[in-house]
């Protein structure tokens, strides 16, 4: 709503950049706080703060601020970070933020929480909400921790859990299949056909603008993705549509594909893309949230833009 002020952590991120610029856009004067900086933009103040890892005082931060968007946070790695680190950055951080907008008197509070506090990297059936969550990692563990704090605090509250999402900008898994996609050859990756849900940084930024309005049903977690799931072969046909190509892709069987990822030391991964992945955003639509975005038009116009994504 034009003119409210909101508090907006990770702000210097990919997914936080994004959301920054949106919600500029929509009327909002934005306060953000990190420790890097960001660009002058009007409407919006910066305020640095030291590693969510340590103890913060945010009440200063919360000074006429409307509603809290947290996006800051420790991203899901395959390295080996301890679980403790998870726990105090994603989950003791986001309470102690909090429980400080509930002294603050912040009518909303949005937490981008994550997919893995609901599920593994793979499925073999759709998710939903009503699935019992059940993370295989510290990070989804920590994610979901956060989640089940907020539901014991007096605030109105809204966790997010996207799933992987695809914009300029993107890094790792995405960026990487869109490397891939600009290859001028032909690739052995057509029968990948197993479904995975993606999420359009522009559906992602209406869906936190829905779970600012009251007309969001507040006080639980809602899986955002976009509404039709992609095989790889679907994405990587509709990257190379944006470039004015034809898909250029060969169906090499499974088995010989992760013979290859086997001797290549990529075996997690090539399970990563032959496996499937779908969760539903059906209770966000039926709430009212309606996604900008349809996912193949989207993947086409990031393999159109400017070389790695930016």
């Amino acid at each position: 709503m034009s003119g409210e002020h909101v508090l907006l952590t990770g702000a210097t991120g990919f997914v936080g950049r994004h959301l920054l610029h949106d919600l500029v856009a929509r009327g909002y004067r934005v306060r953000t706080a990190g420790r890097g900086a960001v660009p002058a933009i009007p409407n919006v103040e910066h305020v640095a703060i030291d590693d969510l890892g340590t103890p913060i005082d945010w009440l200063p931060l919360l000074a006429g601020v409307d509603h809290v968007v947290h996006s800051a946070g420790l991203a899901h790695a395959d390295g080996d970070i301890p679980e403790e680190r998870y726990r105090a950055v994603n989950t003791d951080a986001t309470l102690a933020l909090a429980r400080a907008a509930q002294v603050a008197g912040v009518q909303r509070f949005i937490f981008l929480s994550s997919i893995r506090a609901q599920s593994g990297p793979v499925s073999d059936r759709l998710l939903s909400e009503a699935d019992v969550p059940s993370p295989t990692d510290a990070y989804g563990r920590s994610k979901l921790a956060a989640e089940q704090g907020l539901a014991g605090l007096d605030l109105d509250w809204v966790a997010l859990r996207p799933v992987l999402v695809y914009g300029p900008g993107v890094k790792a898994n995405m960026a990487a299949l869109l490397k891939l996609a600009r290859l001028p050859m032909p690739l052995p990756l057509g029968a990948l056909s197993a479904k995975r849900s993606l999420l359009a940084i522009e559906n992602l930024a209406e869906a936190v603008a829905f779970a600012l309005s009251e007309a969001c049903p507040a006080r639980r977690s809602y899986i955002v993705s976009d509404p039709e799931p992609l095989s790889v072969a679907e994405m990587l046909t509709a990257m190379r549509a944006g470039l004015a190509r034809g898909p250029g892709l060969i169906a090499v069987p499974l088995p010989l594909l992760a013979l290859v990822a086997q001797l290549s030391g990529r075996s997690a991964a090539f399970k990563r893309l032959a496996k499937g992945f779908v969760a539903a955003p059906g209770a966000l639509i039926s709430a009212g949230w309606q996604p900008p975005a349809e996912t193949k038009a989207a993947l086409a116009r990031l393999a159109a833009g400017p070389a790695g994504g930016g």
